[in-house]
């Protein structure tokens, strides 16, 4: 399942000088893959498109902003839809 997450901090939390954008993930969670990031860092805003069997594996990846950031969690498929 895919799921699109906007992940926003405020600029008093931002992770720029205390481990980046990759401090807010865990990489390694298990069951989930990071599939696309994007930043919109002026925004302090990240995007992440990931592939998880539940819900539960896309709240371990994300699980390291949990104090600094809120986050939008959304199912997504790929493609158009057909009629």
């Amino acid at each position: 399942m895919l799921f699109h997450v906007t992940q926003r901090h405020t600029p008093e939390s931002c992770p720029l000088n205390s481990g980046g954008s990759t401090s807010l993930y865990d990489a390694d969670a298990e069951g989930v893959a990071l599939v696309a990031a994007y930043g919109a860092y002026a925004e302090h805003a990240v995007y992440y498109v990931l592939e998880a069997d539940d819900i539960k594996a896309v709240h371990r990846f994300l699980l390291p902003g949990f104090e600094r950031c809120v986050c939008d969690v959304t199912p997504v498929v790929e493609g158009a839809l057909v009629g």
